[in-house]
């Protein structure tokens, strides 16, 4: 006889016992996660494809630099000549030059005569500069137009700089060379500057090479002492006219006017034994040594002209590139990205300037057969025909300023900073930061 307590207990063996479930066979069976293969996230470093010497010119026929990109077809043929080659080859020879360099290695002594006529010049365009103060436009941060009259200045000096001064003795050589000067501070009619600005300051350099004015044992000169005296010239001329970014967005998303300290300075660092990509974080690294090494340089200044404090906020990346683990690697980065994203951007290279010592390639347009027409004679009547990220061809008139497609017109982060001081106000910390 069953126990009371065990009464209506179903039988183990009846058809109506509850079955466990044997979790073994429920769940699926664990196999070890296959690992996918790393994908490289960055292109290979382009190579420096090497800088020829300077051309035979005794029958060169010079002429005032055009536009010549005036399709995506032009592009492709710039890019597959011997002129993309020159200009990477020239750039990338004059950072290999200042590898592990930093600005006081090149003494005073070491300036060829021409040399120090280029920087005689830069003092001479600073001095225009501080002749010709900007107009009271109201506490506006959009560009001066005084800025214009500077301008003027510089184009009537260009040529006597050229023939007098650097002892250019072929008129039209130096008008050729002149225009890629006149065309290195800034957009007249739009009243900005840019990166594409900055090259064309490299680009005289470069068609004084081939006119044999500059010689190799001036490239570490010409990058430590010429190009860093005309940052601090477009610094004032930044400051002094509140210029505007060329474009909303930027070029390279690093600076809103400079790219080429950053590739050279990179260069000057590449090996440095204690200062590390970390320090732009430090302040005390940057005042210390922004004025030996071009790369901590421009961030310092980036820092002082901002209206918020903290590199993370006002340029971030910047900040992401700190976190590399090597000079090395920055430097590579930003050879990969002045080829990527200046060389081989229709929207940059469009307004490029090509004349015979920078030439164009056979096959490419010609602006209408109208000589010396490039970028400011157009603005000069009013449009400009230009291309988006998309190749697609289109005008602007520039009365009403860029389309969104190029930019829109934005304010001088320079002028908001240079109004707050003007205020007495100080950067403002961003919260949590």
């Amino acid at each position: 006889m069953a126990s009371p307590g065990n009464q209506g207990a179903p039988k183990l063996d009846s058809p109506q016992a509850p079955t466990i479930p044997n979790l073994r066979d429920c769940l699926p069976k664990l196999e070890p996660r296959r690992r996918r293969p790393q994908q490289s996230d960055t292109l290979p470093v382009p190579e420096n494809p090497g800088l020829p010497d300077p051309p035979d010119l005794s029958h060169t026929a010079f002429k005032i630099p055009t536009r010549r990109i005036l399709s995506p077809k032009d592009h492709e043929l710039f890019l597959a000549s011997p002129t993309f080659n020159l200009i990477v080859g020239w750039i990338f020879t004059l950072s290999d030059s200042v590898s592990d360099t930093p600005i006081s290695a090149v003494k005073d002594t070491d300036l060829s005569p021409n040399v120090r006529a280029i920087l005689s010049i830069l003092n001479q365009t600073e001095t225009i500069c501080r002749d010709s103060p900007p107009d009271d436009q109201g506490g506006s941060r959009f560009g001066n137009k005084t800025f214009r009259l500077f301008l003027d200045k510089v184009k009537a000096r260009a040529g006597g700089w050229h023939t007098a001064t650097l002892g250019v003795g072929d008129a039209a050589a130096a008008a050729e060379a002149a225009t890629y000067l006149n065309h290195s501070f800034g957009n007249r009619t739009r009243i900005d500057y840019g990166s594409g600005h900055e090259l064309n300051f490299m680009i005289w350099l470069l068609c004084l090479y081939q006119l044999r004015v500059l010689r190799r044992s001036d490239f570490p000169a010409l990058v430590l002492r010429v190009f860093a005296r005309y940052l601090e010239v477009m610094r004032l001329v930044q400051m002094n006219y509140y210029l505007e970014p060329a474009g909303s967005h930027g070029v390279w998303g690093l600076d809103d006017y400079q790219f080429l300290p950053f590739l050279f300075g990179a260069s000057q660092l590449l090996h440095h034994k204690f200062i590390t990509p970390l320090a732009i974080h430090q302040q005390l690294t940057l005042e210390e040594f922004g004025g030996e090494y071009l790369y901590l340089g421009q961030v310092n200044f980036v820092n002082e002209t901002k209206t918020v404090k903290g590199l993370r906020w006002h340029s971030p990346m910047l900040d992401d590139i700190s976190a590399a683990k090597s000079w090395g690697k920055i430097e590579g980065g930003m050879r990969r990205m002045f080829v990527a994203e200046v060389l081989r951007k229709l929207p940059v290279m469009q307004h490029f300037l090509f004349g015979s010592l920078v030439p164009a390639v056979e096959g490419m347009s010609e602006m209408d057969g109208i000589e010396g027409r490039g970028e400011e004679e157009d603005d000069e009547v009013g449009e400009v025909e230009v291309f988006d990220e998309g190749g697609v061809r289109h005008v602007h008139q520039q009365s009403v300023g860029w389309g969104d497609c190029c930019g829109i017109k934005v304010p001088s982060s320079l002028a908001a900073a240079q109004e707050a001081r003007k205020r007495g106000e100080q950067l403002r910390r961003i919260p949590f930061d």
